[in-house]
Parts: structure tokens; C-alpha cells; sequence
């Protein structure tokens, strides 16, 4: 009865051991898809969607990338604050 019980641990330990290594696995991959997808870059030049900046044409509304953040959205030349992807015109 103990040998059975020590196999049972033992099996019990090795599977947790392995969930612990696929979960660290599928983490790390992750990390590696999110930083290498970006939506923008430093010194790309982007464009406010045109309903935020109503009466403003297209070149008063592009400003170049100064930094990406590391929440996602970015800070731009000549313009303050942080700014998100969803206020950008999409790349054609």
C-alpha cells in the first residue's frame, strides 16, 4: 500500500511539473507575439482620425511617433499626452 501511494505522488508531482513548464511556455511565447506586433514605431508618422480633429486637414493632423509605451500607446512629436491605436487612421 505505501509503494502504491509514493507512485501516486510521484506520477502526481511529474504532472504538475510538466502543466507548470507548458504554462511558462505559452507565457513566454506570448510575450515574444506581443512585442514583435506593433501598430506603430518611433519616428513613423501617423493621422488622427479626421471626426477628432474636425476641420483640420490631413497634414495638421499627422505627427511623427517620439516613443512607444509600454501600455501600447504612444507619445508623439509636437502634441502631449499618451495616445491609443484606435485614434489613428488605419495604415492602407
Amino acid at each position: 500500500m505505501l509503494g502504491g501511494l509514493l507512485v501516486a505522488a510521484g506520477s502526481l508531482g511529474a504532472a504538475g511539473a510538466y502543466l507548470k513548464k507548458k504554462n511558462r511556455d505559452e507565457r513566454s511565447q506570448k510575450a515574444r507575439v506581443r512585442t514583435n506586433d506593433v501598430w506603430a514605431r518611433p519616428g513613423m508618422s501617423v493621422t488622427f482620425r479626421a471626426e477628432l480633429m474636425p476641420g483640420r486637414e490631413r497634414q495638421e493632423r499627422t505627427f511623427r511617433v517620439k516613443e512607444l509605451l509600454p501600455s501600447g500607446r504612444v507619445a508623439l512629436h509636437g502634441t502631449g499626452g499618451e495616445h491609443a491605436a484606435a485614434e489613428f487612421e488605419a495604415i492602407n
